[in-house]
């Protein structure tokens, strides 16, 4: 289908984990990459009905209002360096216990969604996994005990919970967010791997993980159709409309699998480049959901912003890039992002007129930045000067970023901005290096 390693090497995923040698200061879901919206299937028999907002928890305000300071933001904008530092010491000290355990070794995404009560493993593992691969790219590593031994911790996790139940391929379809531990539990590990960050006391568990993870994406691509989806009606077995929202990061999962020489079929990619093409408008517009070629619907550009970039970044890792488009979506966010602004920190989910919601804000700059990289090197400078001025306006006093009304989330939140500003910091590394 086109894919090639020398393509591969150019168009990086933003989740990708640079060389350490040029990783100077260069996170997603959905759990919105992985931070999608959805609901993991009741397996234990609780009743879970899909929700209809996001209530704010006791004592916060779920407003939307700009961030603690961010009046101020552009004469206090930090380096990118220190930005960087002071988000991974965040991220670090976010790390928490999950039920029942006596080791802090998750950073799970926390939405509205819940299963008997408790987040969705789905959410656990995905969460985690992107806060790991911030912390595994950010520079320095190598050298910060604090974050190996937390990165560590959750390897351990991420690896062991391939045995839980409620991560099982094998289950009814309907609204359900296991994708997003199949998608990102596997992009973490394989990052973890290549940063050789795996103990040998751990590679077993890890490429045991590794192999479950990528054959859950295998059994559970939608019949017919290609890609994946948390939507999806009753029965795995029955084709439904891909989402691009989470179709996308699945195709970066299976590139990156393929290029650390795991069995990824070119057919299996183009599967999943032709799912992605078909969600794709005449204008640069990138549908919801599709089954069919989608309809143009270019008036909704405002609401798209977020899987534009994505639905581009991960085309072009996949060997199917397009200059045009990936500059239409990059220009397209940096004029609409006030419109996902309206929907930072505030319940709800789907809302009029461009059914945004909270959980699209870092996944949308995360893939924005990755696209920026993508374009000719002659524009990038101003892109991500004011890619930048935008990402700081929303990056509150304590030197997080958080796009929900649950204080939990500012490490997915935290996480996804690292990863964008490495994406720029990394391509100048590189450049610099030449």
């Amino acid at each position: 289908m086109g894919y090639s390693p020398r393509m591969a090497a150019q168009n990086r995923s933003p989740f990708t984990v640079p060389p350490a040698s040029i990783l100077v200061v260069s996170l997603g879901a959905c759990l919105a990459a992985f931070a999608g919206p959805g609901a993991a299937h009741a397996q234990d028999g609780a009743t879970t009905a899909k929700p209809s907002g996001d209530p704010a928890p006791s004592g916060t305000a779920g407003t939307g209002t700009a961030a603690p300071g961010a009046a101020t933001a552009k004469a206090l904008m930090p380096t990118d360096a220190e930005a960087i530092t002071a988000g991974v010491a965040r991220i670090v000290a976010m790390q928490e216990k999950g039920p029942g355990a006596d080791i802090a070794a998750e950073w799970p995404y926390e939405g509205v969604y819940r299963v008997g009560g408790k987040i969705p493993y789905g959410y656990r593992v995905g969460g985690t996994s992107i806060a790991s691969m911030a912390l595994l790219a950010a520079p320095g590593f190598a050298d910060d005990a604090s974050r190996k031994d937390a990165v560590s911790r959750a390897i351990d996790f991420v690896a062991r919970s391939k045995d839980e139940p409620l991560l099982s391929p094998e289950y009814g379809g309907n609204y359900d967010v296991r994708g997003w531990a199949h998608c990102y539990g596997l992009r973490f590990l394989l990052a973890a791997k290549k940063a050789n960050a795996v103990s040998d006391a751990q590679k077993p568990a890890v490429d045991a993980a590794i192999a479950f993870y990528l054959d859950a994406l295998k059994k559970t691509e939608i019949p017919q159709v290609g890609g994946w989806q948390y939507a999806r009606g009753p029965g795995i077995e029955n084709p439904c409309p891909t989402s691009p929202f989470m179709t996308a990061p699945c195709l970066m999962a299976l590139v990156e699998a393929k290029e650390a020489g795991l069995a990824v079929s070119d057919e299996l990619i183009a599967r999943t480049a032709k799912a992605l093409e078909l969600t794709r408008g005449e204008s640069g517009y990138v549908a919801y959901n599709a089954q069919k070629q989608a309809r143009d619907d270019a008036k909704q550009i405002p609401g798209a912003i977020g899987r534009m970039c994505a639905v581009e970044v991960a085309l072009a890792r996949a060997g199917k890039g397009d200059e045009k488009r990936l500059r239409f979506a990059v220009e397209k966010f940096l004029e609409f992002w006030p419109e996902l602004e309206k929907r930072r920190k505030k319940s709800g989910t789907h809302v009029a007129p461009y059914g945004v919601a909270p959980y699209y804000f870092f996944y949308a700059f995360t893939h924005a930045a990755a696209a920026i990289e993508l374009l000719p090197e002659a524009e990038r400078a101003a892109l991500r000067t004011n890619f930048r001025e935008i990402l700081f306006k929303v990056r509150d006093a304590d030197g997080t970023w958080n796009d929900r009304v649950f204080p939990r989330s500012a490490s997915f939140g935290t996480a996804m901005s690292v990863l964008a500003l490495l994406e720029a910091g990394g391509a100048r590394a590189e450049n610099a290096a030449r």
